[in-house]
């Protein structure tokens, strides 16, 4: 296997990074630093072209590939969360939406996600249903040509502002996970039976909570088919773990060039600290775990975009368990290295410290993720291990 980017995922990665410093840059402080989202981060990403990765070429967009949007991922969380989010989440409702969608549904939804006309994302996760997926309790009770939706959902990232949404719901509580569906809804514009509200985390984040009290919705706009919702998820899953992954490393990497700069202007006892053997044991450390998370995830991204496999899950658990892991350290690093002034609300290691969190929960906790690992090494038909 040859994990060495080609001419044309080198020059992705150059276009990416020149853009995310000359226009993210100037505004990624600002941007970064409320709950909502930004439609000026959106507007930059679609004149840019890099919505075109969410959707395949015959659809306007540029093919959807693992390798790519881990690429992508990794140079704007370097600089802008809000845009490594607009990003990820629009992949996943033009994932969803070209394995299971209809002709008719892909012809409407994916070129306005490939030119960032409108945004995607993918509400999953309720109050009482996070990693065990089967609990979730919303329901979609068919009447005559509608869908009737009732419940909630929370930490919809991009929620407010997606107007192709992917929403996970039960048809029949009884059957459990065999009862779940896929449906396409517009969470942007007002409509009866649909609110958003801001969900405040510890870090800014374009979360969003999102209320269905019978909210109708056209039949049609069913993803899939009745009970296919479980497999809608997983596949979504498989695609986003590696990107995760790559964001977390990207993440890592902002803390570690912040702290190499630090360390070769910060004085002490005479002399810059990157003269101290301590420092250097750090610095040594922080980008060891930063090359090793990214072998792993490149290595997942190139199966992935091979194989949608059970070795495809399991790598791609590997590589998020182990680069947002990785990332905890680098940054925890980072601010040791800064002290005091690693603690200053408003400084970057900060902000990292705190947003590099919730990267070990979203898209699959680090303890499922050791549950999927293991269960793949076993490959036993007792799923109980």
């Amino acid at each position: 296997m040859d994990f060495e980017y080609s001419e044309q995922e080198l020059e992705l990665k150059n276009r990416v990074r020149r853009f995310a410093r000359e226009k993210l840059l100037p505004i990624a402080d600002r941007v970064d630093s409320v709950d909502d989202y930004s439609p000026e981060v959106i507007r930059l990403m679609a004149d840019e072209g890099l919505f075109r990765y969410v959707a395949p070429k015959e659809y306007g967009g540029a093919g959807i590939s693992s390798v790519s949007a881990c690429i992508i991922r990794e140079e704007l969380s370097q600089v802008c969360t809000q845009a490594d989010l607009s990003f990820i989440m629009s992949l996943f409702a033009g994932h969803a939406i070209t394995e299971f969608g209809t002709e008719e549904q892909k012809g409407k939804y994916l070129p306005a996600l490939a030119s960032g006309e409108k945004v995607g994302t993918a509400a999953i996760t309720e109050p009482g249903a996070g990693s065990d997926i089967s609990a979730i309790e919303t329901t979609a009770t068919l009447e005559g040509d509608h869908y009737v939706l009732n419940g909630t959902k929370n930490f919809c990232s991009m929620g407010a502002a997606a107007e192709v949404c992917v929403i996970i719901a039960t048809v029949d509580p009884s059957l459990e996970a065999k009862g779940l569906s896929a449906f396409i809804t517009d969470c942007k514009n007002p409509q009866p039976g649909l609110k958003t509200e801001v969900m405040r985390l510890i870090s800014p984040h374009p979360v969003y909570r999102i209320e269905f009290s019978n909210y109708r919705l056209p039949r049609e706009n069913i993803l899939g088919h009745e009970g296919q919702g479980f497999e809608v998820v997983l596949s979504i899953l498989g695609r986003a773990r590696p990107t995760v992954a790559a964001a977390a490393i990207g993440m890592a990497l902002s803390a570690y060039e912040q702290s190499l700069d630090y360390v070769q202007k910060r004085v002490a006892f005479k002399r810059p600290i990157v003269r101290f053997q301590a420092i250097q044991l750090k610095l040594a450390d922080m980008m060891t775990n930063i090359e090793a998370a990214r072998w792993l995830t490149l290595r997942a991204a190139w199966t992935r975009d091979r194989e949608d496999s059970e070795e495809s899950m399991k790598q791609a658990s590997m590589a998020k368990l182990f680069a947002t892991e990785a990332a905890q350290r680098v940054i925890d690093e980072a601010v040791q290295i800064h002290g005091g002034y690693g603690l200053i609300r408003g400084s970057r290691v900060e902000y990292l410290y705190r947003t590099i969190r919730a990267l070990r929960i979203y898209e699959g906790t680090s303890e499922i993720q050791r549950l999927t690992i293991t269960r793949a090494l076993v490959r036993t038909t007792d799923r109980s291990v």
